[in-house]
C-alpha cells in the first residue's frame, strides 16, 4: 500500500505518480492548501507512540540528500589533495635534478656579501642604503653542513689574507670639520688642581628653566628619569656665581673600560666604583661615542636624533658635584691641594664599535673608517687612560651567542651560526682589506654571531695609533677570575688610586661575580667539540699577533 507523500492519503493502485490528486491538480497551491502545509496530516502510531509519518519521510529524504552532498564535498577534496601532490613532486623532481647537476642539493646562502662584490655596476657614490639591493647568493653555502675540512679551507683562505696595516691617522683640522659643535663645547684645557678632566661653563639658564628638559637619556628612558629627577633638585646648589654669572661644574671621564663585551667589564666596573676615590657615569654604558653621538639606540631600528655633547656630559653630573665640593674645600684653596677623585665610564663597545661611520663619513678609502672613536678621545683627551679586559675569543662568543640569542638556542645552532658567518667573512676579505671587514656595518650586522668582535689586536693596534702604550692596561677575565686581588691592584696602580684599608679592600675583592651566565643557559651545555676546533684555527693567527704585541704569551689562550 503506497501513500502521497505530501498528505499521506492513499494512492490508487494504478496511480503510478508520488503525489495525489490532491497535491498536482491545475489549481493547486501549496501555500494555500491546509493539507500541504501540513494542518490535516495523518499521525501514525508506533509502540503506542504517536507519529507523523510525513516526517518521517521527510527526514529520510533529508539523511540521503546531506551523504550525496558529503560524497561530492569528499570527491573534491581528493582531486585537490591528488592534484597537490602531483605538483610537489613535480616540483622536487625539477629541484633535484638541478641540485645534482650542479652537484650540491643546499640552498644557496641569502647573505652574500654584498657590498664587497666586484661588480662595476655599483657605483661609488652608492649610499649604503641600497647596498642590500646588490646581494648575490653565494656559489656555497656551509651553514649547515658540520663538516670541519670544508670550513678549515674558508679559515685557511681568511689567514691568507690577513695583513696588519698601519692606518693613517687624521689631522686634528680633520676632526673640527666633522664634529665642529663638539670642539665648541669641550676646552682644550682643564682645570688645572683637579686630577679628572673638568671645567666650568656658563649657564644662562634662569632659576624656572629645566636644566635637562631635553636631554634625549631622560627622555627615552624611565631609569634615566630618575636620576635626572633628583639632579633637577639639586642643580642649582651647585651653580658656582662668580661676577653676576652662573658657572657649572662640567666633567669628563679620567679612565674609559673599553671593552670587550662578555670579557667581565661589569664585574670590574661593580668592583672599581667601591673605592673610595672613583665615580662613574649615571649609568654604566652610555654608548655614546659610538652609538647615541649618531642617533642610534639600535640600529636595526634606525636612527633617532644625534645625542649632543651636552647630554652626554649630563650624565658625570652627579660626580661633578662630588669633585666640586672638593675643590671649594678649604684644603684645595688655601694648601692648593689636589682633587683625587676621578670618573669612569664603561661602555664595552668603545674598543670595537666604529660601525656608524659609514652613514657620516663619506671621504672613506677602500672601504676603510676615515676616523675612529679614538680619534675624537684622544683629540679631547691625550691624557685618558684605557682599560681593556679581555677572555678566550673562543669562549667569548659562545657566551655572546647565550647570552645575544632570542630563541632556539643550542651548541648545533650555534655551530650553524659560526660556520655561516665564517663564509660571509671569507667572501669580505678575499676583495677588501682586513680592517675594511672589521669596521664595516653591513657585514657585521649579516653575520648571526660577533665572530669581528673577538679580533682584539685588530682594534688595539688601531687604539696604538693615537695612545701611548702605557696608557692602556690590558686585562685577562681568566687571570682575574683566578686571582682578583691581584688584578684588581694592577688596576688602582695603573690609576694612581690611594692605598685602600682592609675592610675595604675585602669589600671589593671579595664581593660575588656579576653578570654570570643565566641559570637557564648553563644547561645548555659547552660548545661542540668541533666548533671549537674550528674557532680555535680562526682566532689562531690573531691571537698570536696579540700576544706580539703585549709580549705575553698567555694571550695566545693554550690551557684554557
Amino acid at each position: 500500500m503506497r501513500y502521497c507523500i505530501n498528505c499521506c492519503i492513499h494512492l490508487l493502485p494504478n496511480d503510478l505518480h508520488r503525489q495525489c490528486f490532491r497535491c498536482c491538480g491545475p489549481a493547486h497551491h501549496n501555500q494555500k492548501c491546509p493539507v500541504c502545509r501540513g494542518e490535516n496530516k495523518t499521525p501514525l502510531y508506533t509502540d503506542s507512540k504517536q507519529m507523523k509519518l510525513l516526517a518521517v519521510l521527510e527526514v529520510r529524504t533529508d539523511h540521503r540528500e546531506s551523504w550525496n552532498r558529503f560524497f561530492c564535498l569528499r570527491k573534491g577534496k581528493l582531486c585537490s589533495l591528488i592534484f597537490g601532490l602531483i605538483i610537489m613532486t613535480l616540483v622536487m623532481a625539477s629541484y633535484i635534478l638541478t641540485g645534482a647537476k650542479h652537484g650540491l642539493l643546499l640552498i644557496p646562502s641569502p647573505f652574500h656579501y654584498g657590498p664587497f662584490t666586484s661588480n662595476p655596476s655599483l657605483m661609488d657614490n652608492e649610499s649604503l642604503s641600497d647596498v642590500k639591493d646588490h646581494y648575490q647568493p653565494s656559489k656555497m653555502n656551509i651553514s649547515y653542513v658540520k663538516d670541519y675540512p670544508s670550513i678549515k679551507l674558508i679559515i685557511d683562505t681568511i689567514t691568507s689574507k690577513i695583513e696588519f696595516m698601519t692606518r693613517q691617522r687624521p689631522g686634528l683640522e680633520e676632526l673640527r670639520k666633522q664634529e665642529p659643535h663638539m670642539f665648541s663645547v669641550i676646552p682644550n684645557k682643564f682645570l688645572p688642581n683637579s686630577k679628572n678632566p673638568c671645567w666650568y661653563e656658563e649657564y644662562r639658564g634662569n632659576t624656572t628653566s629645566d636644566p635637562y628638559a631635553t636631554n634625549s637619556y631622560a627622555l627615552y628612558s624611565k631609569h634615566f628619569r630618575i636620576i635626572f629627577d633628583y639632579l633637577r633638585k639639586v642643580f642649582w646648589n651647585h651653580l658656582y656665581h662668580y661676577k653676576g654669572k652662573h658657572y657649572r661644574l662640567r666633567c669628563l671621564p679620567h679612565f674609559y673600560i673599553i671593552g670587550q663585551p662578555k670579557c667581565g667589564t661589569t664585574d670590574l666596573y661593580d668592583r672599581l666604583r667601591l673605592h673610595p676615590e672613583v665615580r662613574f657615569s649615571a649609568i654604566k654604558e652610555p654608548h655614546w661615542w659610538t652609538r647615541k653621538r649618531f642617533g642610534i639606540i639600535r640600529l636595526r631600528h634606525g636612527f633617532h636624533d644625534r645625542y649632543p655633547v651636552e647630554d652626554y656630559l649630563d650624565l658625570f653630573d652627579l660626580a661633578a658635584h662630588q669633585i666640586q665640593g672638593v675643590l671649594q674645600s678649604e684644603a684645595v684653596k688655601e694648601h692648593g691641594e689636589m682633587n683625587n677623585i676621578i670618573i669612569g665610564e664603561a661602555s664595552a663597545s668603545t674598543m670595537w664599535d666604529n660601525n656608524a661611520w659609514i652613514f657620516f663619513y663619506d671621504n672613506s678609502t677602500e672601504g676603510e673608517p676615515p676616523f675612529l672613536i679614538q680619534d675624537f678621545i684622544h683629540a679631547f683627551q691625550p691624557n685618558a687612560k684605557l682599560i681593556i679586559m679581555l677572555r678566550d675569543p673562543v669562549e667569548r662568543l659562545y657566551s655572546d651567542y647565550l647570552y645575544f640569542a632570542s630563541a632556539n638556542k643550542s651548541a648545533e645552532d650555534f655551530h650553524e651560526k659560526v660556520a655561516e658567518s665564517l663564509q660571509l667573512f671569507e667572501n669580505c676579505v678575499l676583495d677588501y682589506s682586513l680592517r675594511a671587514c672589521v669596521y664595516n656595518n653591513t657585514l657585521n650586522n649579516a653575520m648571526p654571531v660577533r665572530l669581528q668582535v673577538g679580533l682584539y689586536v685588530v682594534y688595539l693596534l688601531d687604539w696604538l695609533t693615537v695612545f701611548d702604550k702605557d696608557q692602556i692596561l690590558v686585562l685577562r677575565l681568566e687571570d682575574h677570575a683566578l686571582n682578583m686581588k691581584y688584578t684588581m691592584h694592577m688596576v688602582f696602580r695603573f690609576l694612581g688610586l690611594g692605598p685602600l684599608s682592609e675592610k675595604q679592600e675585602a669589600l671589593i675583592t671579595k664581593s660575588p661575580a656579576s653578570n654570570t651566565r643565566r641559570p637557564e643557559d648553563r644547561s645548555l651545555g659547552p660548545m661542540l667539540p668541533t666548533t671549537k676546533a674550528i674557532l680555535r684555527d680562526f682566532y689562531r693567527p690573531f691571537n698570536t699577533k696579540l700576544a706580539q704585541v703585549l709580549f705575553d704569551d698567555a694571550f695566545l689562550w693554550k690551557r684554557t
